[in-house]
């Protein structure tokens, strides 16, 4: 799953970047709105987790520009801002979630993930195809009910593909969302 965090504080960006990380996003940064708004319109993502208080475009008019541009990426916001009005505004201008700051990982994972599965049109954190079993809570991979021995990135494959089910997945498509953006996409490989 290929997530955007757009937020200005370099150190919180960072952080940020080795949370979702571990959980096995790949994961593209953007310290500034204008920044956000681009890689929003380029890349088709799976979340954006994006801060207000952006330099050069404030988030709210990064969430306006891009849902006035058919984004339909999931949004949550993460910012300091907790007073109502603002979280209102966040929602109406098109978020999808508004988190505050300070926020515990544990939290911000779950929504993370709760929005990721909504997207897809899964309200539970598990998927069944058949005798295939993923449970994305897990991390983990059954069939039969005999747990498979993956790789991170043959989970990672498995995973959005059994999120996308009904649709023709291009290697494009599947490289963008599994791997880091410093991966060869014209490679006719995919490498787990």
């Amino acid at each position: 799953m290929r997530i955007l965090v757009a937020e200005d504080d370099s150190r919180l960006l960072m952080q940020l970047d080795s949370l979702f990380q571990q959980q096995g996003f790949s994961i593209d940064l953007a310290d500034d709105g204008e920044k956000a708004l681009f890689q929003l319109k380029e890349v088709n993502y799976d979340l954006a987790v994006i801060d207000i208080g952006l330099p050069k475009l404030d988030g709210f008019d990064v969430i306006r520009q891009a849902r006035s541009s058919d984004v339909s990426t999931p949004v949550l916001i993460l910012t300091a801002r907790d007073r109502w009005q603002e979280k209102v505004e966040g929602l109406d201008a098109g978020a999808d979630d508004y988190l505050t700051k300070p926020f515990h990982n544990e939290e911000l994972l779950a929504r993370v993930k709760a929005l990721i599965r909504r997207a897809s049109g899964q309200a539970s954190s598990t998927i069944e195809f058949g005798p295939v079993v993923l449970d994305m809570q897990a991390k983990e991979i059954r069939v039969n009910a005999r747990a498979l021995d993956l790789t991170a990135y043959e989970y990672k494959v498995m995973e959005y593909l059994m999120l996308h089910p009904q649709k023709v997945i291009s290697k494009t498509e599947l490289t963008e969302h599994i791997y880091d953006q410093d991966f060869d996409l014209d490679s006719n490989v995919i490498e787990v």
